[in-house]
């Protein structure tokens, strides 16, 4: 009798678990980023973020709707190719996540915002930075990072300011992001005194500049800007060392900013004279970088690039708009998306009407020694 009693009892816990169990309210968020090809390494350091945002809000039991939340990361590959990257917009929103974070890329991003946006759900980008982003008014789309307005006019100042340089050739590989980033730059280093002697274009697959950086040579210029990705700038600071453009200095966005890049340039003196920009803070300088980029080491060492901390915030962004409207469908929480005024990791969160964040920081980096820099 006593043997059958506690069977019954514990029958009963476990059915009351399993009751409390399947009353958990599973909420999905998807992300999207190249985890294939020769910009992997940026996607899974961008995913890396999300599934530690996520993992950080499990641990805080977070309830929505009466219902306890267990968040789950929808991971998807866009491999950098605008027709991929809208192949899985699709699938997203045919899954029904709740919120994407993502997409790495401008060229990515700027055509899957629009599928987004037709089937009504949110999406936050740490690290696409073209204003053309926003320019449609989606109340779909956010970026939580400076654009490429800022990056390119704070690269040309520095350049004339403080550098004084006065001629540059530009190189950029006719993307989403590195085409208008170099026109950005071009216009405001114009506007800044500063000479354009030489404008030559790549791809995004290229990976032998010797023909382009030859002919940049003959002009010679002061410095080099490249609107592009690291694998591209790591091999073009490869092969100006060996056309003997050591002294030339190197200007690029937040694409080139890398720890990968120093990789990439395997030992090329050249790249001591990068000098790039990224939107927003040094870890040393976010509100919680350096605890932050500790627990990420810890746990995915060597792998951090550029994003992963934006990609963190943005995951809670979407969580916090969630909590404030007691709601995870989209139709009702994307309102509080908008009056945002979240503390992050990398900064006090808040957004323009436009979906573009509110006074975005800029970081300008250099490389010595081997490891980047920060110069402000």
């Amino acid at each position: 009798m006593q043997l059958k009693l506690k069977i019954t009892v514990a029958a009963a816990i476990a059915a009351a678990a399993g009751v409390a169990l399947a009353q958990d309210m599973v909420v999905k968020i998807g992300h999207v980023a190249p985890l294939s090809g020769s910009q992997a390494h940026y996607g899974k350091d961008n995913e890396n973020g999300v599934r530690m945002a996520i993992e950080d809000l499990n641990a805080q039991s977070v309830v929505i709707g009466g219902k306890k939340v267990k968040f789950e990361i929808a991971a998807e590959d866009d491999a950098a190719d605008p027709k991929q990257g809208t192949a899985v917009a699709q699938k997203l929103c045919d899954a029904k996540v709740a919120g994407v974070v993502g997409h790495l890329n401008s060229g990515t991003t700027i055509p899957a915002s629009k599928i987004y946006h037709d089937c009504g759900i949110p999406h936050v980008t740490g690290a696409a930075t073209n204003p053309n982003l926003t320019k449609p008014g989606y109340n779909t789309t956010y970026r939580i990072i400076a654009n490429d307005l800022a990056l390119g006019s704070g690269l040309a100042a520095y350049a004339a300011d403080t550098m004084k340089l006065k001629k540059f050739a530009v190189i950029d590989d006719r993307t989403g992001y590195g085409q208008p980033l170099a026109e950005v730059f071009i216009r405001e280093a114009k506007a800044k005194g500063i000479e354009i002697v030489d404008q030559q274009f790549t791809t995004d697959k290229a990976s032998d500049f010797m023909a382009i950086l030859t002919q940049i040579k003959s002009k010679k210029p002061d410095a080099i800007f490249f609107g592009g990705m690291d694998p591209q700038a790591g091999a073009m600071l490869r092969q100006m060392e060996s056309l003997g453009l050591s002294n030339v200095k190197y200007f690029g966005g937040d694409g080139i900013c890398t720890n990968e890049l120093i990789k990439i340039a395997a030992g090329a003196k050249t790249l001591n004279n990068v000098v790039c920009a990224e939107g927003g803070a040094s870890i040393a300088k976010m509100p919680g970088g350096t605890a932050w980029k500790a627990k990420y080491d810890a746990k995915y060492p060597g792998e951090f690039q550029i994003y992963s901390p934006y990609t963190y915030d943005a995951t809670f962004v979407l969580a916090d708009a969630m909590k404030r409207a007691n709601s995870v469908e989209p139709k009702v929480y994307i309102p509080f998306i908008t009056l945002t005024n979240f503390k992050g990791v990398t900064a006090n969160i808040a957004f323009e009407k436009t979906g573009e964040m509110k006074n975005p920081s800029m970081t300008l980096s250099t490389y010595k020694d081997g490891k980047k820099i920060a110069l402000n």
